[in-house]
């Protein structure tokens, strides 16, 4: 019985160790700490603008896939969807990369940060485009876990 039950558990342990872990506590990303926020700034026109706009706003069409099968990258701002997620989401997608989250053979242009920038540089990274959200947007936010 014991055998039996550990062998049902098995592929859910698998699952669950192959998924990346979240390298950083979400509550660290904050919009209100200004020093954060001027780093972000300034990491995030390195790193991000030229995909994601350097007004957050995304490329065009950006819920339209391309003739690769690919979507273009979505805005940062209020009118995208990145506020729908998780400070915890925001950063494992952002260290690891969308595949690492997505369903085997998804193919996107997302790559992990998680070699380019530390984890403190993608948490201020995070911070700037938080603080860019309005206050309703952000404490909405706040709330997804």
């Amino acid at each position: 019985m014991k055998i039996r039950m550990m062998m049902s558990l098995t592929p859910l342990l698998v699952a669950a160790c192959s998924q990346p872990e979240a390298a950083t506590d979400p509550s660290r990303i904050d919009a209100g700490n200004n020093v954060l926020v001027a780093q972000g700034r300034g990491l995030y026109a390195a790193h991000c603008a030229s995909c994601h706009g350097s007004n957050l706003e995304g490329e065009e069409n950006w819920r339209q896939r391309r003739d690769n099968g690919r979507l273009p990258a979505p805005p940062h701002d209020a009118t995208g969807h990145t506020w729908h997620h998780s400070d915890e989401t925001l950063f494992n997608i952002t260290k690891y990369g969308t595949a690492a989250f997505a369903p085997d053979g998804y193919e996107t242009d997302m790559i992990g940060f998680g070699d380019v920038m530390s984890d403190e540089e993608i948490i201020a990274t995070l911070a700037f485009i938080k603080s860019q959200w309005p206050a309703e947007i952000r404490e909405i936010q706040s709330d997804i876990e």
